[in-house]
């Protein structure tokens, strides 16, 4: 039971991790420290997105899932719990690559503005 709980926390703080990485960047318009840790967060995102590459929280979680004598799953989160949910037929390469270059866009958007704001105080 033990292994289960943590493997769900596990779960949580991916997908937790995932939000932060795509829209943390609108925190630092009202905290701009949050920076410090948004963008190590929004680059190793989207290094994972666009070389393919699988967060170390996924086989940590399924060991956990082992642990508890449930079965593990191939593949990375995203492919096992949202692509299911937002593309049912299964998430291609051109579609990470698509979900990198979202993720940078939308960070870049939002720190150009803190950038200006912070221009026009100065």
């Amino acid at each position: 039971m033990f292994y289960s709980i943590v493997a769900d926390f596990v779960v949580i703080l991916h997908l937790a991790f995932i939000v932060f990485a795509v829209m943390g960047s609108l925190l630092v318009l009202k905290w701009p420290r949050v920076a410090i840790f948004h963008i190590p967060a929004a680059i190793w995102a989207t290094l994972i997105e666009f070389a393919g590459w699988i967060c170390p929280l996924t086989p940590l979680e399924n060991y956990l899932r082992r642990g508890a004598g449930e079965a593990g799953y191939e593949g990375g989160f995203i492919n096992h719990y949202l692509i299911p949910i937002i593309y049912p037929d299964g998430l291609t390469r051109e579609w990470q690559i698509f979900a990198g270059i979202v993720l940078i866009v939308i960070n870049l958007g939002v720190y150009g503005i803190v950038l200006q704001k912070r221009r026009k105080k100065t």
